[in-house]
């Protein structure tokens, strides 16, 4: 037999650890740039990106006009998106749910899950249409303001980013875990993040507290209450902080008892599971003096 690694045969031997290495270093660019976080420049991951863009160029008129979320579906992973329809349909979802975004970018008709985790409605019956939000990230995008790349098969163009009118990463915020780095920025007012920034358009070397006189700190969805600030100047300052938040409640007079009525929950938290968990609680006599909860 041939041997085939003698000099002539046209395989090329390399060294495993620095193929292994290279390798690694191509997918996780992959998993960074192409789909786990958002670029900093419109907020938005490319899933996101190509839902707006396809509803942007969709014949049908959802930019203006609710119509199946299947057809949009479908179009997202027929020119941009080469993915399962699950994955593409829950991204949808979520840019249209009120209580997961602070500015949500798609107006949803139909069932679209609710803050008890119950979830949307199968994709050919919920129908959608972009928000005004979404009409900003887009505007002027046909006068050459961003740079277009090929499809997933050079058939079409898609823009890398999105031209974004609005400060999208800092207004809805964004999570992703990627390979060896993660994110998880909060949501905020944009009240306060249009005084934020004119201030810093007169004053570029503002500083961080002069900052934060306008920007308070993170502003979600759900409200809550947001305990101390010594976190949210440590995000802001260094990246890296922690936000305690807590559901705002208030107490009704009954016959014969107090009823405690939470009117606000922590962010991302599912109101069956906090129930639940109440219910435990009691059970357990780890809390006393709840006679009913629901």
């Amino acid at each position: 037999m041939e041997n085939i690694f003698s000099k002539d045969s046209d395989i090329e031997l390399v060294d495993i650890e620095n193929s292994i290495k290279s390798s690694y270093l191509d997918y996780s660019m992959s998993v960074i740039i192409g789909r786990a976080l958002p670029d900093a420049r419109d907020g938005l991951k490319p899933v996101h990106r190509r839902i707006l863009y396809a509803m942007q160029n969709d014949e049908a008129k959802s930019r203006t006009d609710f119509v199946k979320s299947a057809r949009i579906v479908g179009a997202v992973i027929g020119r941009y998106h080469p993915h399962g329809d699950i994955a593409v349909y829950d991204a949808l979802v979520r840019m249209a749910q009120d209580f997961s975004m602070r500015y949500p970018s798609i107006t949803g008709q139909g069932n679209f899950g609710s803050i008890d985790g119950d979830s949307a409605a199968a994709m050919r019956y919920t129908e959608a249409k972009m928000s005004k939000l979404s009409h900003e990230l887009l505007k002027d995008i046909d006068k050459d303001t961003v740079d277009f790349v090929p499809n997933y098969d050079g058939s079409e163009s898609e823009p890398d980013v999105l031209p974004s009118r609005v400060p999208n990463l800092l207004l809805n915020g964004s999570s992703g875990i990627a390979v060896g780095m993660a994110t998880n920025i909060p949501p905020h007012s944009l009240n306060e993040l249009i005084d934020g920034l004119l201030y810093l358009l007169d004053s570029k070397d503002a500083s961080l507290e002069e900052i934060m006189q306008f920007i308070k700190g993170p502003d979600f969805p759900t409200g809550g209450i947001i305990y101390g600030k010594k976190g949210i100047i440590e995000a802001y300052r260094t990246g890296r902080g922690r936000v305690k938040v807590r559901a705002k409640t208030h107490i009704e007079k009954k016959t014969n008892k107090d009823v405690i009525v939470i009117d606000e929950l922590p962010y991302q938290t599912n109101k069956a599971r906090l129930i639940e968990q109440i219910a435990e609680l009691v059970k357990e006599k780890q809390i006393e003096g709840i006679s009913e909860v629901r």
